[in-house]
């Protein structure tokens, strides 16, 4: 009852349109006191300690300052012109770019918000001038955003290790291969569609010429070496994700510096924007973990395993109780306050069922990606239709439905053949 009691008020709040924070500091703490009174609350200082003490946690300034630096040395634009000439051929044209772009992107800002804003503000405007159905446009951008979180470093996976006590490299090796897959399987749907009606999107057929290929990859090459040596330092034992988040910071600084865009302007810019948009993630983990000790005080977890085990529920049919519940809470709450109040309850349910933690880091991230484009509220389709006037969020949604069935095919998939996940971490870190 406890329970109910708690989570009803925490569903309250949300809907009621509390910050998120607030609405699960609020429902924790009265989650504690429903159980223990207010002697219960004086182990808060304990709580708040065990939550900031973490040198994962120290990851996640790092690697949002990287990505706010090269965003200030023009990242967006630079990613979606280095990506055009190689792929404005195929089916579809420079829809594609839309997903590649992303998908590079992603692999630097660690989010699918600020993923999907960077890429809308460039492409809306380019395709749209160039006669592309702005519908399709709209939902290869919000599919293409979600891979943010997925694709590492992620900060959505870094905060479910914190919860899961998982390795982070692993999990970074594990969202790599489905990522890539995810992006390959929209950019397959966007050629087909293109083979089918012509008229969505019109092909260029000229030639890209030596030169032009040239410069445009010295628009992406920077940015790739710089990927591949903060994930190589990771995957090859020689620095922490924490670690490795300090090189990005000092590459990305580098990059800044050769494209002649580091001033102290830019800088200070992305101090401030860091500071901000770390202390709101971070202030979500705090709330959270009062959460997380109510939850444990009151015993949800193993009272779930006993249920479970009691009506003789198959894992297959828990996953899909999960996907639906992530998918309903995705109009209301974001990502990280989802995984920071789930995950903790339903851990011990998956670990009885035999389910691999790393594999559902990945698989609950996809889940938030699923979230994050249900309609009416998820959260990027506003983000997208909020970088161009001439599109509405009814495009967004009617754009996005084939994206979000294709990620619902995609997590089915991964159910029935777990080495999507599982291949590369094994293969990568033993």
């Amino acid at each position: 009852m406890e329970s109910i009691l708690a989570f009803g008020l925490l569903i309250g709040l949300i809907v009621g349109g509390m910050w998120v924070q607030f609405a699960v500091a609020g429902a924790g703490l009265f989650y504690v006191w429903l159980m223990k009174g207010f002697a219960g609350w004086k182990a808060l200082g304990i709580v708040s300690w065990g939550s900031a003490n973490s040198f994962t946690l120290a990851a996640i300034p790092l690697f949002v300052l990287m990505a706010e630096v090269l965003l200030g040395s023009g990242l967006s634009k630079r990613l979606y012109n280095g990506v055009a000439p190689f792929v404005r051929r195929l089916p579809g044209g420079l829809m594609h770019t839309n997903i590649a772009g992303s998908a590079i992107f992603s692999a630097i800002a660690g989010g699918s918000a600020p993923t999907a804003a960077a890429m809308s503000t460039v492409a809306l405007p380019e395709l749209s001038a160039r006669g592309y159905d702005k519908r399709l446009v709209a939902g290869s951008l919000a599919a293409g955003g979600t891979l943010g979180i997925l694709i590492p470093p992620s900060i959505t996976m870094i905060i479910y290790a914190t919860f899961t006590e998982t390795s982070i490299a692993r999990l970074f090796a594990a969202g790599m291969l489905p990522g890539i897959l995810l992006a390959v399987l929209y950019m397959g749907f966007i050629a087909v569609r293109a083979l089918i009606n012509p008229n969505l999107a019109p092909r260029d057929i000229t030639r890209s010429t030596w030169p032009e290929l040239g410069a445009a990859l010295l628009d992406i090459v920077p940015f790739l070496l710089l990927i591949l040596i903060v994930l190589g330092s990771i995957y090859g034992g020689f620095a922490t994700p924490t670690e490795a988040g300090a090189v990005g910071v000092i590459g990305a600084v580098l990059i800044a510096a050769l494209y002649r865009k580091l001033s102290v302007t830019l800088l200070s810019e992305a101090l401030r924007r860091t500071t901000i948009m770390s202390g709101n993630i971070l202030f979500v983990v705090f709330t959270s973990m009062i959460f997380a000790y109510a939850t444990a005080l009151s015993g949800v977890g193993e009272s779930l395993v006993a249920m479970l085990d009691d009506a003789n529920v198959s894992r297959l049919a828990f996953l899909l109780i999960i996907m639906v519940t992530f998918a309903i809470l995705g109009c209301f709450m974001e990502g990280l306050g989802m995984i920071a109040i789930i995950v903790p309850v339903i851990f011990p349910a998956l670990v009885a069922l035999g389910v691999d933690p790393v594999w559902f880091g990945v698989f609950v991230v996809i889940l938030v990606e699923l979230g994050q484009l249900t309609p009416p509220l998820g959260v990027i389709l506003f983000v997208v239709a909020s970088s161009s006037k001439d599109v509405k969020v009814e495009d967004v949604v009617m754009g996005t439905a084939p994206f979000f069935a294709i990620i619902l095919l995609f997590m089915l998939l991964m159910i029935a053949f777990p080495q999507i996940a599982l291949f590369l971490p094994s293969f990568t870190l033993g």
